[in-house]
């Protein structure tokens, strides 16, 4: 029998191919997925998740409304799914995908009504929390949590489509409520807090990976992070320049052939049965560190830095304001 998948995002590109792929190969598995708009009438994105539900008579799936952007609502949510468990209502959750996103590269610097920068605190922020209030309700034999990485979380690499590279600053305040953009940097500081959350939820996965393993009950579960490619059919590519979205939607077009040569640019179908193995299949069981689709690879340097993993580890729970009660970690 199988435990319970929660999987964050559920209704975007990846999370809808998500939803179908593990129907498709892993239907003994209970889905809980989240959306913003649980209303199928009110939101097209949602009205395709449930069109891909009912592709699959018998699939024990439930679509919960959870903003990201809202730290209240995560807590409520973890809760409300922790007593449904802890009851018997639902199975231990096998895996926690935390998939979703938000990136603003035309409107500039956003701020959730927390007074977080909204891509740190929903690519990141609220996952933190959402996973360590989880993890008593995670199947202890055998429970994954899993981080979505990128190529652009690399403070070593260029990343062409922005003149700045991601980091985690000394003065960790700068994180989550950084700087206003200097006119024209809008688009490149985008990207480059995209990268950052994407580094961030790396460095969590070594760090919750180690205090894993220091603690006897909990040390069969495991932490992975996984970088499923670049999705140039992915909705989110809306917010790119007009030049970078002719450049994918052609990317999109080749990609027939393109697969065949490069990891770089993916189908979404092919990234998101990579990451249904990464979070349930029984290769990755006990596998720990970063994956590109499902071969291991190398994270970036920083994220490996026990330093850096301290000072992001204390800020987060700061700013999460968890108390010790809230996590069996």
């Amino acid at each position: 029998m199988g435990g319970t998948v929660l999987i964050t995002g559920a209704n975007g590109t990846l999370g809808l191919e998500f939803v179908r792929a593990l129907l498709d190969s892993y239907p003994e598995y209970t889905v809980v997925g989240t959306v913003r708009d649980p209303s199928p009438k009110s939101d097209p994105n949602t009205a395709n998740l449930v069109r891909i539900v009912k592709e699959h008579p018998g699939a024990k799936v439930h679509i919960r409304s959870l903003d990201l952007g809202r730290l209240a609502e995560v807590r409520s949510f973890a809760d409300q799914l922790s007593t449904q468990i802890s009851r018997g209502e639902l199975p231990p959750l096998s895996a926690i995908v935390c998939n979703a996103f938000v990136w603003s590269l035309v409107s500039g610097l956003k701020f959730t009504s927390d007074g977080f920068e909204a891509t740190f605190q929903v690519t990141h922020l609220s996952h933190y929390l959402l996973v360590l209030k989880l993890l008593r309700s995670m199947d202890m034999t055998s429970g994954r949590v899993v981080m979505l990485g990128s190529i652009t979380h690399y403070p070593e690499k260029a990343n062409p489509m922005s003149a700045f590279r991601p980091e985690i600053p000394a003065d960790i305040e700068g994180l989550a409520r950084p700087k206003p953009d200097r006119p024209g940097e809008a688009h490149d500081r985008g990207q480059q807090r995209y990268g950052t959350g994407k580094l961030c939820n790396v460095t969590f996965m070594h760090d919750l990976n180690k205090r894993l393993q220091a603690n006897p009950e909990l040390s069969a579960l495991t932490a992975l992070a996984m970088d499923p490619g670049g999705l140039a059919a992915s909705r989110a590519q809306a917010e790119q320049r007009k030049s970078v979205r002719r450049i994918m939607a052609a990317v999109n077009f080749c990609m027939p052939l393109l697969k065949h040569f490069t990891q770089m640019f993916r189908p979404t179908a092919d990234a998101a049965r990579d990451l249904v193995e990464v979070s349930v299949g029984a290769q990755f069981q006990g596998k720990r560190g970063y994956y590109v689709g499902c071969k291991l690879g190398d994270s970036a340097a920083m994220s490996r830095d026990p330093e850096v993993q301290a000072r992001l580890w204390d800020a987060c729970w700061k700013w999460a304001g968890l108390k010790s009660e809230e996590t069996i970690l």
